[in-house]
């Protein structure tokens, strides 16, 4: 004889079964909300260079963390952009969690590189440079991806033809250089002085060097331009 209970029983069952499967992931959090915050916080960072910056956010494994109303992010102190990133995602309620998500960057752009030699003591022109297409966040610190920041400055040593231009083997023709004579300019409250020296350091337009004046003082003045040296 059939049992009248059994179908009841089996129909509660199969409900809670119903009830009990998707309980695990319904509230849990979404992962897109995720993948844009870590992608806006990378698109605030600073920018050294020209060019936009493209973000590409792995998306995170967030089915055992529940739906959060407060989620903070933030980068490792001093970071940078580079190549490979990872943005740490705290949840700080209603229930305190962490994810931490990886990014690839790149920032399309170009480099310039010698098309000729240059020697040392040449100040290179336009016509000296040839710009290469380049993933700017994988070059080597230094290398110059404005011409502004070339053109018209001194190589301090040679560059091969095809050579990336390194901002280390420039000066800015306005510099100073050690052991050349300058002119020294004393500033006060209704006077204004001049005078002759030898620099001792070599400094670009706005720093600090010192000069040894023609008594034989050493004093220490700010570089206005390749001759001038003014005295506070």
């Amino acid at each position: 004889m059939p049992n009248p209970i059994a179908p009841l029983l089996r129909f509660h069952a199969a409900a809670l079964a119903l009830l009990c499967l998707p309980a695990a992931h319904a509230g849990s959090q979404d992962p897109q909300e995720i993948i844009q915050l870590a992608e806006q916080t990378l698109l605030e960072q600073p920018n050294p260079y020209q060019g936009q910056l493209q973000v590409a956010v792995e998306p995170p494994d967030t089915g055992k963390h529940p739906a959060c109303s407060l989620l903070q992010p933030s980068l490792s102190a001093g970071a940078r952009l580079r190549p490979q990133m990872s943005v740490r995602i705290r949840c700080l309620a209603p229930q305190q969690w962490t994810v931490l998500v990886r990014a690839s960057l790149s920032l399309p752009g170009f480099h310039y590189v010698a098309n000729r030699q240059i020697n040392p003591g040449e100040v290179i022109s336009l016509d000296d440079l040839h710009a290469v297409e380049s993933d700017l966040l994988r070059l080597s610190t230094g290398i110059a991806t404005d011409p502004s920041n070339v053109v018209g400055y001194v190589a301090t040593q040679r560059i091969p033809v095809g050579g990336s231009i390194r901002t280390s083997a420039l000066r800015d023709p306005q510099s100073v250089m050690r052991g050349s004579h300058v002119r020294t300019e004393f500033r006060g409250n209704g006077f204004f002085i001049t005078g002759e020296g030898q620099a001792l350091q070599t400094g670009s337009p706005g720093s600090h060097i010192q000069v040894k004046t023609s008594s034989g003082q050493v004093i220490t003045g700010i570089v206005i331009d390749a001759t001038t040296i003014q005295v506070p």
